[in-house]
């Protein structure tokens, strides 16, 4: 695969996670390291001036009027460092931060923000050799940009903080030693540069929506084979219903079950039945997962507005021109983050109400609780009350954080966006929806096969045997919570959901909108 260059190929998530997951080179070519040594060269020149810019030769925030001699500039870099890393929490995922560094080399790269070539090029170590920043995952208001967790982040620049490095959390100074390096200087305006962007909330929105994509590809397989199991009717998937309402989320989730079922022997043992109409939880299936695609398309053409950004403060135009302004705030990246995090949380939701529908059985060939003999067993009875659970809580996590706002820096920023808690909020509710969707497969694998020896198709008996790798049908009562985390790491499992949805035909256009 060619390499990605930094600052000059448009960064999108998918090859953000290729280059984190290391199937994909970056290197910053003559043409950015160009961009770079202009735009530090910029900033040395308004220095010599002696004009006062923010963050360069200011002080920063409500001390934005406060003027820095020359002589003190420098120091002005490092103490911002300092001050500002007072993160807390647990520490950020170390694959997070490793996508947090390239999306900040990115938009070094571009140009604009006067930082010097050689504090680039020492990110980009910390990057190949997986020398990732130990960084506590909470402290940013999504703006001033994303300043505590950015300023763990870039403590090993100057040989603070700690690492990660060969699976070992390390003091960087010891790396550093080990490694012959010393710590970079950094020169005027480079501190301000390294905190001040929106790569916290940035990565963990393309991590999340990386995920997301998973989930709603298996949900759409997953929920073809509840179908089956229940004998639910495939007219609701019908091309010509949607070409009436043609939302493309809609359509596309249609296309997908509709390409999976269509040649099933258990809907032609039923395609004549008395049934009139499904429950909502199968029968509006292209509505409420199409509902959640348009989420998903929404944050994606966010992400690839956002990853591709400068979002630090201020810009240097050039030597002659810097511009102080508001790219660091996180509200456009917020606002389709929580409408993301919703879109997840009833994804879950309406997981739960198939669950349920699956332990009530048909009074005819499944059984209720999916055991034959009920009484001295409970069955899966107790599954349901986890995906409540999972599905309440996703409610309750689903509360809007941009909605909210509390005023920083005695003022100054008074308006801020709350970004990086939606983003911690969304994949908490990935977390919860990737269980519930584990507890629909595993409830729909066993009800399936009280539809024996009636076969369903080619895509659902897939999954199923890939199910029962993991996991045998149950015939008595057991320790379900491990069936469940077993049937899990099939949710987790990118290469199973590529190999699945190579089977399953649907507009190619309408599937390239719908990819990372």
């Amino acid at each position: 695969m060619e390499a990605f260059r930094y600052g000059s190929q448009k960064l999108t998530v998918a090859n953000l996670i290729e280059i984190a997951s290391e199937k994909r080179r970056a290197l910053l070519d003559s043409t950015a390291q160009s961009r770079i040594k202009s735009s530090f060269d910029a900033v040395g020149a308004i220095l010599e001036k002696g004009e006062p810019v923010y963050g360069v030769n200011t002080g920063f925030g409500s001390l934005c009027r406060t003027v820095i001699p020359r002589e003190k500039t420098d120091e002005l870099q490092v103490n911002l460092l300092k001050s500002h890393a007072c993160g807390v929490g647990e520490p950020i995922e170390p694959f997070v931060v490793k996508m947090m560094l390239i999306s900040k080399v990115h938009s070094l790269a571009l140009g604009y923000s006067g930082v010097s070539l050689e504090t680039v090029e020492r990110i980009i170590w910390h990057i190949e050799n997986d020398c990732l920043p130990y960084v506590p995952i909470k402290g940013s208001v999504g703006a001033s940009g994303d300043l505590a967790p950015l300023a763990h982040l870039f403590l090993p620049l100057i040989g603070l903080g700690k690492v990660f490095y060969k699976g070992e959390l390390l003091d960087t100074g010891e790396v550093l030693k080990g490694e012959g390096l010393k710590p970079i200087k950094l020169h005027p305006k480079e501190g301000l540069a390294l905190i001040n962007g929106t790569q916290f909330m940035s990565a963990h929105a393309a991590f999340g929506l990386y995920r997301f994509k998973r989930y709603l590809d298996f949900a759409d397989v997953i929920s073809a084979m509840t179908i089956e199991a229940l004998k639910g009717s495939l007219r609701p998937f019908d091309p010509r219903l949607h070409a009436l309402r043609p939302y493309g989320g809609a359509v596309y989730v249609a296309q997908r079950i509709w390409s999976i079922l269509r040649d099933s022997e258990i809907v032609r043992s039923h395609e004549h039945c008395s049934k009139v109409q499904d429950p909502y939880s199968l029968r509006c299936i292209p509505q409420i997962h199409g509902a959640a695609r348009e989420a998903f398309l929404k944050l994606k053409s966010t992400l690839d507005v956002e990853l591709n950004s400068v979002t630090d403060n201020p810009v240097i135009i050039d030597e002659e021109t810097v511009i102080s302004g508001g790219n660091f705030h996180g509200e456009l990246l917020a606002l389709p983050v929580d409408y993301a995090a919703l879109a997840a949380s009833e994804m879950s939701s309406v997981a739960d109400r198939r669950v349920y529908l699956l332990l009530a059985g048909d009074g005819d060939e499944v059984p209720k609780m999916l055991l034959e003999e009920v009484g001295v067993n409970s069955g899966f009875m107790i599954t349901q009350y986890l995906t409540a659970a999972l599905a309440s809580e996703n409610k309750t996590l689903s509360f809007p954080a941009s909605a909210d706002s509390i005023p920083t820096s005695l003022g100054q920023e008074d308006h801020v966006s709350m970004g990086s808690i939606s983003v911690r909020k969304f994949n908490k509710i990935l977390d919860n929806l990737s269980y519930v969707l584990a507890v629909e497969l595993l409830l729909a694998a066993q009800a399936l096969e009280f539809r024996r020896p009636l076969k369903s198709t080619e895509t659902v008996e897939f999954l199923h045997g890939e199910v029962r790798k993991r996991v045998s049908f149950a015939r008595r009562d057991r320790v379900f919570s491990e069936d469940i985390e077993a049937v899990h790491e099939l949710i987790e499992d990118d290469g199973l959901i590529e190999e699945i949805d190579a089977q399953i035909s649907v507009d190619y256009a309408l599937k390239e909108k719908f990819e990372l």
